[in-house]
């Protein structure tokens, strides 16, 4: 049964009123970089509104899912379209649960539509029970363009369940924030997971909707099955531009250097230094007690979005990136394995340094990142080793473009 929670459609009650301002403050932060010229697919009413008119109408959706200022649910109510449900990915329909953290389904009270997890104990893809009734499901995630970054996991499952059941699936398409690059080793099957479920490079280059794309045209689904699939695409957008993005995607990527940052440190998920989850700057610093003693140190508290963060009130030395300007941060076009390297080599090479679960293999896709740092390896010596697999990559990509490419 359902558990029904007792808050508003993206209000908070009193006690999460907290969490509420802290994104109605960094959401104008956003807003400040944000460009009007580029309209997302979910504006783009006119085109999709007949297609879902007098269905039966599923709805993947979180706190990004926005036309200007409205959500998406109350728009598509206000235009008399039949929602029958919601599904929420990582983080929940109101993006406020940690990475990893176990998504439970909820009502919305001010809606009464029921909400369903796509991140729960079990359950990753819509079972064909909560599909039987649908006719047409709608997907509006903001996604960041990075492999391990798991709303593309999610989209995959969406899929996969729509090929399965005989439903429509329309992608509203939506701006990728690092869509100017691609770079990084190239998934190996054996390494597939939740965190990494396709032959990809770790930063794709792709929006969503061209990512839907290749996965029907790669054959990705089980048994190859093939979505039906509608893309709405964005308005003056292609990936030479830059895009701020005007709500936080999840609450560990509170603003634009974080985005840039997060392909790059999110290797340090696998280690046993930080990246700054449990502070007010997550993916903009990186630290740990076993570093050597800096003039920078942050200590991880309990806190949204990072409830038992690592090294939790200890007090980590390391660097902050913060000092990096936006400018700089926007100009990468490629990763940046120093630090890794760098934070490995400082902490004497220790043979607890990455996770024992090997969690960065899956991050990087294969077990060839950890066992180069681990032999002494160069951050050169590391973009030389994935090459021929990211210019493979690199041709398939191209096949599913639906905007202008920076090269």
């Amino acid at each position: 049964m359902l558990e029904l929670y007792k808050h508003q459609h993206f209000k908070f009650y009193l006690k999460n009123r907290t969490c509420f301002l802290f994104f109605i403050l960094i959401g104008n932060i956003l807003n400040a970089q944000f460009d009007d010229n580029i309209i997302v697919g979910a504006e783009r009413l006119d085109i999709y509104l007949n297609m879902v008119k007098n269905k039966n109408v599923g709805l993947v959706a979180n706190q990004t899912s926005k036309i200007k200022n409205e959500h998406l649910v109350d728009v598509l109510l206000n235009e008399g379209v039949n929602i029958e449900k919601v599904f929420s990915p990582e983080h929940g329909f109101r993006g406020k649960s940690d990475a990893g953290e176990k998504v439970k389904d909820e009502f919305d009270l001010q809606t009464g539509l029921p909400i369903y997890s796509l991140y729960g104990k079990s359950k990753r893809k819509p079972s064909k029970e909560l599909l039987n009734n649908l006719d047409v499901i709608i997907f509006d995630l903001q996604d960041v363009g990075v492999r391990f970054y798991t709303y593309i996991s999610s989209l995959h499952y969406v899929m996969e369940a729509c090929s399965e059941n005989d439903i429509h699936l329309i992608v509203l398409d939506r701006p990728n924030p690092n869509g100017f690059y691609v770079d990084g080793p190239v998934l190996e099957p054996a390494f597939k997971s939740f965190v990494g479920m396709h032959p990809i490079a770790v930063v794709h280059g792709l929006t969503i909707g061209e990512y839907a794309k290749m996965i029907n045209g790669e054959g990705w689904l089980s048994n190859k099955l093939m979505c039906s699939l509608e893309v709405i695409s964005c308005l003056n957008y292609d990936h030479k531009k830059k895009y701020a993005l005007p709500i936080p995607p999840s609450p560990n990527l509170p603003n634009m250097k974080s985005v840039y940052l997060y392909p790059s440190l999110c290797f340090f998920e696998g280690t046993n230094v930080s990246i700054g989850r449990g502070t007010t700057f997550p993916f903009q610093v990186f630290g740990s007690p076993f570093l050597k003693k800096s003039n920078f140190s942050f200590s991880p508290k309990s806190t949204f979005g990072a409830k038992n963060p690592k090294h939790k009130d200890v007090v980590c030395f390391g660097k902050d990136l913060r000092l990096l300007t936006i400018d700089s941060l926007s100009s990468f076009s490629k990763l940046n394995f120093d630090w890794l390297v760098d934070a490995y080599i400082e902490s004497g090479s220790s043979a607890d340094f990455f996770n024992k679960n090997n969690f960065i293999n899956l991050l990087a896709g294969s077990d060839k990142l950890m066992n180069l740092v681990k032999g002494g390896a160069s951050p050169k010596q590391i973009r030389e080793t994935y090459q021929n697999d990211l210019n493979e990559f690199k041709i398939i990509r191209k096949k599913y473009l639906m905007y202008d490419d920076f090269e």
